[in-house]
């Protein structure tokens, strides 16, 4: 570790760097009424047999069913499970793996719905091909983070909500109930083998929704964007080769697209769920930055969200299940963006000022502060307020006691704080959590 001429900390030069970065991602089907065409899709593939994998909410727009019976006009048996939870938690996941191991086997699963059924579906299939427990395949500390070692089944990914990127990424979040914290899987074999992309069936997101899905889209394109560059990581050998490489030409390609669509589209969307322009630009965001931090990885916010989502109390958002307390996902990682990005400025001024000039396009007020550390935060904090999102942590029920907690839960996402462009300490992931609990106040 280095110090900056600001002293920021550096992230030590590597002795051999890296000069190799790789980029993957799923076949794509994106446009209006694409989700009809998923019979045949997977009836080229051989599929007979197939679970419909969503949840109860999603299930009661007709969406799964219309799936499930262009499934059976191919002459492919489907079957619907809805038992995915909104925000899924390791015994949902295993609730859902048990239902699959018990009606299969199966040639290929679907999921519809948002990147709670897309997540469950990759679990599914990875638990009902592979041996060992979910624990197993767990991102360390909290896992063994060991590798499947026979292949998965064909995932077709059909996204409601646009958001999560879910249905371009090589990862798997959710709630580990019995430590508070989210965490997740990651390999390359959990890529969905086809996203099908259809605006049509964002429709009837609730503005909540829709702004805490856009939320998501925001901090992966932001993240992405000034995450750690790949040649700053040790050369790695073929073998251990990661998904989350760090920013590329590529990735970054991806996330100022997805930056621009979402300033042009987000408010809109959020005010009117029927403009179908907005939603198609909103779906369009969401892909693309999907495509970009499914590369280059997430940082900071991201693992700030963790346990901010997992250590939830009472909070109760609109738009969402209200059986059981949530902070939606994009809603807990939006949280402490503004005070992250304030702290990643000085690794690389131009990437952050440039993201925020994009952004400002899309607020409803551009906020008068200097190009400095400062503007991103701001516009990202207008944008917050623009869509409905809490100000900061307090309103949805955290206080300065819950600072030690969430820094415990943030520092066992590793595997995120290693895409951070500088070194990040115990002391600076308190500092941002303590600033965010009541930003301005």
């Amino acid at each position: 570790m280095t110090q900056s001429r600001s002293g920021v900390r550096d992230l030590a030069v590597p002795a051999n760097p890296e000069s190799v970065f790789t980029y993957g991602a799923p076949q794509l089907k994106l446009g209006a009424g694409a989700s009809d065409e998923v019979g045949a899709d997977l009836a080229r593939l051989g599929a007979r047999r197939v679970l419909v994998v969503t949840d109860r909410g999603v299930a009661a727009t007709g969406a799964p069913q219309r799936v499930a019976d262009g499934l059976r006009a191919a002459g492919v048996e489907a079957v619907v499970f809805d038992g995915v939870r909104v925000e899924p938690t390791d015994e949902s996941m295993l609730a859902a793996v048990a239902f699959a191991t018990d009606g299969g086997p199966w040639d290929a699963f679907v999921a519809v719905g948002g990147g709670s059924s897309i997540d469950t579906a990759k679990a599914v299939d990875l638990l009902t091909t592979n041996p060992g427990d979910l624990f197993d395949y767990l991102n360390p500390p909290v896992g063994r983070g060991l590798a499947p070692t026979v292949p998965l089944k064909p995932l077709v990914a059909v996204p409601t909500t646009t958001g999560t990127g879910a249905e371009s990424t090589t990862v798997c979040v959710l709630d580990v109930l019995s430590l508070h914290v989210k965490t997740g899987i990651s390999h390359p074999a959990l890529r969905p083998t086809l996203a099908v992309v259809d605006p049509d069936l964002t429709l009837s997101q609730p503005a909540m929704v829709t702004a805490c899905s856009g939320m998501d889209i925001l901090c992966h394109a932001l993240e992405s964007l000034t995450a750690r560059p790949y040649t700053s990581f040790e050369r790695r050998s073929p073998d251990a080769r990661v998904p989350y490489c760090g920013a590329n030409p590529v990735s970054q390609m991806w996330a100022e697209k997805a930056l621009s669509l979402l300033a042009g589209s987000f408010r809109q969307a959020v005010a009117d769920g029927a403009d179908r322009a907005a939603r198609e630009a909103m779906a369009l965001a969401a892909t693309f930055a999907g495509l970009g931090f499914g590369n280059a990885g997430v940082h900071l916010p991201h693992a700030d969200a963790y346990p901010i989502a997992g250590r939830v109390r009472d909070y109760r958002p609109a738009g969402y299940p209200q059986d059981a307390p949530i902070v939606p996902h994009g809603m807990s990682v939006v949280l402490t963006a503004p005070a992250a990005f304030a702290f990643t400025f000085e690794a690389d001024p131009h990437r952050h000022l440039t993201a925020a000039r994009v952004l400002a396009g899309g607020v409803s007020r551009v906020p008068d502060v200097d190009d400095g550390p400062g503007l991103l935060p701001a516009v990202v904090a207008q944008l917050m307020c623009d869509v409905g999102m809490p100000s900061g942590l307090a309103e949805v029920g955290y206080t300065e006691t819950d600072v030690p907690d969430l820094v415990d839960g943030a520092t066992k996402q590793q595997r995120l704080l290693a895409t951070a462009p500088l070194v990040v300490t115990e002391e600076d992931l308190a500092a941002i959590f303590t600033a965010s609990l009541a930003p301005g106040a």
